[in-house]
């Protein structure tokens, strides 16, 4: 019998499933590369140092940017909020009025009324443009702009906010409650609020509309010394409405 031949300690080599036998003694190539590796690409893959997929190792897109380079344009500007007046250079008057203290009041040509904003060190502010010539002050710009201001916030704080107090009654309101209301309109109209007094008419009760009538007129009388009427009775839908104003005192 022939005896098998015996092969020597060397392990022989194995493949796994589906990998190509290298050829040629060459290092076996991934399955799915084509002949040559990605344009770019530094190191095979799997090294230590690869690059990201696709094999792109240039300046990242958004990253970190040169030293001393401007960002990039991020959208539209705000845009410049224009001044309430014209100072100085934008005044595009060829004369103007000039008015103000420590100066004498007259028509001058522009470059004269500027040349004597200048030596005062305040400016030339065109108040009135639609005048003929344009009327224009000097003045501390920087300070007549804040003390508009404050005068406007000022007015805003003393501004009394109208409040409109409502009052309802039925169209047979019998005296205990026409009283009790009476008497809130009454501290109503003294603290400053408008009162909207009406009758509402629930169902078939509409055809008591005149009753209404004559129960709000009483009641625009009774408040006659607090209040004045803003509105005679007037029938909006099932709601018949008078308004009365507190008097000014």
């Amino acid at each position: 019998m022939d005896k098998k031949p015996q092969h020597s300690g060397a392990p022989r080599p194995t493949h796994t499933t589906g990998a190509p036998r290298p050829q040629g003694g060459g290092a076996p190539r991934p399955q799915g590369t084509s002949g040559s590796r990605p344009a770019g690409s530094g190191t095979r893959p799997g090294g230590g140092n690869s690059p990201r997929p696709g094999g792109f190792s240039g300046f990242r897109p958004g990253g970190s940017r040169p030293a001393g380079s401007r960002p990039p344009f991020q959208g539209p500007r705000m845009p410049r909020k224009e001044e309430p007046y014209a100072i100085n250079d934008r005044i595009r008057a060829r004369e103007v009025r000039v008015v103000g203290d420590n100066v004498e009041n007259g028509v001058y040509p522009i470059q004269q009324a500027l040349k004597m904003a200048d030596e005062l060190e305040l400016d030339l502010v065109e108040i009135s443009p639609t005048a003929q010539p344009p009327v224009c002050k000097i003045l501390d710009y920087s300070k007549f702009l804040y003390q508009q201001k404050k005068r406007l916030k000022e007015q805003k704080a003393k501004a009394t906010k109208v409040v409109v107090k409502e009052i309802r009654f039925g169209p047979q309101t019998d005296d205990h409650d026409y009283n009790f209301k009476l008497k809130h309109a009454q501290s109503f109209l003294q603290e400053g609020s408008k009162v909207k007094a009406y009758v509402f008419f629930k169902g078939r009760s509409i055809l008591f509309k005149e009753q209404g009538e004559v129960l709000l007129l009483r009641f625009a009388n009774d408040l006659e010394e607090l209040g004045k009427v803003e509105q005679m009775p007037v029938l909006e839908g099932k709601r018949m409405i008078i308004m009365i104003s507190p008097k000014k005192k």
